[in-house]
């Protein structure tokens, strides 16, 4: 008792009483982080990554749908004109029959006028006749519909007349050419 009254006096006068041993802790060190920020940062990082990879992929997810739906678009675009010229095929079979069964010349220039202009919207659309007369009867462009006997010295299988045109556009047939071929 006699020690707890010495410290209390000399407290009293100013001093600052040493503390207990089990209440001292070992000095920090200067520049080492504490474990329970270094946790704290380890686990930002890994947030940081994780959401970075997150924004990538989201990204790219984007930017493939953005083309995809650009092409499709297009796509759609360009088969729909095609659509459009297709329903035109019927109108130029007539032209070439009346100009092959016209008489008058001037009704025949007209005629012929009428299918060039038919000819150039064609090739402007990029869109080529399939016209295989004397060719090997090919059946991705073609449909037989009929078959002749050949002549003399003329081979089988070889398209002998084309009764009609058919069309194709980038390698896309939009209309088989129908044929006659020898048997």
């Amino acid at each position: 008792m006699a020690e707890q009254e010495e410290k209390k006096e000399t407290a009293a006068e100013g001093e600052v009483p040493a503390p207990a041993a089990e209440e001292t802790a070992p000095p920090e060190q200067e520049g080492a982080p504490m474990p329970d920020l270094t946790a704290q940062l380890e686990a930002a990082k890994a947030e940081l990554q994780d959401v970075t990879r997150k924004w990538y992929a989201v990204t790219a997810e984007y930017e493939n749908y953005r083309k995809r739906t650009a092409a499709t678009r297009s796509q759609a675009y360009a088969e729909g004109r095609a659509d459009v010229v297709k329903k035109l095929f019927p109108i130029a079979d007539n032209l070439d029959r009346a100009l092959e069964s016209c008489s008058d010349e001037a009704t025949k220039q007209g005629i012929a006028m009428v299918l060039k202009s038919f000819e150039k919207l064609l090739s402007e659309e990029k869109i080529q006749p399939i016209c295989p007369l004397g060719e090997a009867f090919d059946a991705e462009k073609c449909e037989a519909i009929l078959a002749v006997d050949p002549e003399e010295g003329e081979e089988s299988g070889i398209v002998k007349q084309v009764y009609v045109k058919g069309y194709e556009q980038n390698g896309k047939i939009l209309r088989f050419a129908q044929v006659v071929v020898t048997r």
